[in-house]
């Protein structure tokens, strides 16, 4: 990087430092070894968490696409298949881990900025087709969206999905990475939309702060299953109460936080629709992810983000066109001043195209 340095780090939530309180409650922790369940801390994690999502159990896992994994897995065999819409995160950004781990197949349908339909789901499934076509073994629904912008999904839309998936013997998961963020935004209790499902993963490590850790929630029975195959895929642990510490003490004090996040998030989506008409549509940012469209203020998207680079702001391309801004506690107002001055001048139609295209 020829430029300034960095001032506002909106690459991901993921980059969320744990703070010296958070430090000092994981140097604290009492441990056991997990393998054997024997980590207290761990244990309290995983019952905590699983009350709070209406769950009966849970299991940590070292990441968010383990916990989702090992849902799926749970739900769908080798030679079933999960449906999801195309910009789901376990279909998109999991590496194809489904197929590669576990013999799974998947198929999606298109849904605008990732906007679950319970009609959608329905009509991707297939069931009760004996060994003349695929079966489907799982319904994913992320919430909120990631790569959809931080999308908030219907708790009715879900619910009318249960119905029909119940009816037709297929699973629900919820990809909860930031369901937290949902709760937060909407008031919705987080039981409420984790009743819903099957199997549930919500992650500690974006929005809450916690340096590593996700927790998958669904049956006794199912966790213990889970349990077999997270030893299966590597993640069986030691003295993880140490990690256990950092997610207690996210959930005692950065869920409530988040809405600031999202404040900021919408701060700055306003700015940049002033700024690029049509680049964002502010009304859509209930959360802490904007993604924009700089093709019309004439860049592509690496360029845009190579533009902002230099004047100390990180962004993420997540398409040709499509740029992604994650707010997250690590950026506090002054950084998002910073951010939106430098977001909002490069959008301004009145520069210059000079160098927008790489021409």
């Amino acid at each position: 990087m020829s430029g300034a340095s960095i001032v506002a780090d909106l690459l991901s939530d993921t980059l969320t430092r744990p703070t010296p309180a958070m430090r000092e409650a994981m140097a604290q922790a009492e441990v056991g070894d997990d393998v054997f369940g024997e980590d207290p801390t761990l244990r309290a994690l995983e019952e905590r968490v699983a009350g709070l999502i209406g769950q009966p159990a849970g299991l940590f896992t070292p990441s968010g696409s383990m916990a989702n994994q090992l849902g799926v897995r749970l739900h769908a065999g080798p030679g079933a298949e999960l449906v999801a819409d195309s910009l789901a995160h376990v279909v998109r950004a999991e590496l194809g881990a489904a197929a590669a781990l576990s013999g799974i197949t998947s198929r999606t349908w298109v849904a605008e900025a990732g906007r679950f339909r319970a009609e959608d789901a329905a009509a991707m499934m297939v069931t009760g087709v004996g060994p003349y076509q695929v079966c489907t073994g799982v319904v994913v629904v992320e919430n909120t969206h990631n790569f959809g912008g931080g999308t908030v999904q219907s708790l009715e839309e879900i619910r009318a999905a249960r119905r029909l998936t119940r009816a037709a013997g297929v699973a629900m998961h919820l990809d909860g990475a930031r369901l937290w963020n949902a709760h937060v935004a909407t008031g919705v209790a987080l039981a409420d939309y984790g009743r819903e499902f099957d199997t549930v993963s919500v992650c500690l490590s974006k929005g809450l702060g916690a340096p590593v850790g996700s927790v998958l929630l669904g049956s006794a029975e199912a966790m213990a299953e889970a349990r077999v195959w997270r030893k299966r895929f590597g993640g069986g642990m030691r003295q993880a109460g140490i990690l256990a510490a950092a997610g207690l003490y996210a959930l005692d004090h950065n869920i409530e936080r988040l809405a600031e996040d999202h404040a900021r998030a919408h701060r700055a989506a306003v700015a940049m629709a002033d700024a690029a008409p049509g680049s964002v549509v502010p009304d859509s940012v209930g959360t802490n992810i904007v993604i924009a469209d700089v093709s019309a203020a004439g860049w592509t998207a690496p360029n845009f983000v190579a533009a902002a680079l230099e004047r100390g702001v990180r962004l993420y391309a997540v398409g040709p066109a499509l740029v992604r801004l994650v707010w997250h506690l690590d950026v506090d107002d002054a950084a998002t001043d910073h951010a939106v001055d430098v977001v909002t001048d490069l959008l301004a139609p009145e520069r210059t195209a000079r160098g927008r295209t790489g021409r």
